[in-house]
């Protein structure tokens, strides 16, 4: 098979894809998301119910479809940040970024938001893809801290920054402009950045004593 061939191929899956997206929204901004099965995705994308589910496990991921690259992008630049940028540091210029390339007029993202704040399923969904994010950022935040990856530290930190997100998404359906959700989202990391160095400059972390103990030996 040739390469124009392949292209062509993956061009049709594109947008297949696309259309998918765009019918399933369409029919969750009307009916409500709760309301709307595949079956009626797949009628209105003229694609069989089989198909979808080689687009999307489920009708949450489509509403989250771009989840997969952002988590990956915010992974790779915790994962890459110079050296002496913390975690935090990190994280928030990723979100100056974002945000700057971000078009919150986009009627296709205005739509998504309706469709979240109406379902209590999506807004579960969502928190446990922050939950995700929080991950990430306690990988990072126990490297920053000079504590063992799964510090109880590290994920109470993390907890707070992830918090920090959902109060910018909440800014975003409430449709603030940017820079008003920005200096919500620069209160919360100062408060954050108190924490890290209230913590820097305690004693080590004590281990629990079943941490502690030696396996015996039989």
């Amino acid at each position: 098979m040739g390469e124009g061939e392949i292209g062509l191929r993956e061009r049709k899956k594109q947008r297949t894809r696309e259309q998918i997206v765009e019918r399933a929204m369409a029919l969750f901004d009307e009916r409500g998301f709760e309301h709307v099965t595949i079956a009626d995705i797949a009628a209105a994308a003229d694609i069989a119910p089989r198909t979808f589910f080689s687009y999307f496990p489920s009708k949450e991921d489509v509403v989250f479809h771009d989840f997969g690259p952002l988590f990956d992008a915010i992974r790779q630049r915790i994962d890459d940040r110079a050296d002496g940028e913390t975690t935090i540091d990190a994280l928030r210029a990723f979100v100056v970024d974002l945000l700057a390339r971000l078009d919150h007029q986009d009627p296709a993202e205005q739509c998504r938001r309706r469709v979240i704040s109406a379902s209590p399923a999506l807004q579960q969904h969502d928190r446990e893809l922050v939950s995700r994010i929080e991950h990430v950022l306690a990988d990072g935040l126990a490297h920053d801290l000079g504590v063992e990856p799964g510090s109880l530290r590290a994920r109470v930190v993390a907890a707070a920054a992830a918090a920090g997100l959902t109060q910018l998404e909440q800014f975003f359906d409430k449709r603030h402009p940017p820079e008003d959700s920005m200096a919500i989202f620069d209160e919360v990391f100062t408060f954050v950045r108190g924490g890290i160095e209230a913590l820097q400059r305690r004693p080590p972390e004590r281990r629990t004593a079943r941490a502690k103990r030696v396996p015996s030996v039989r």
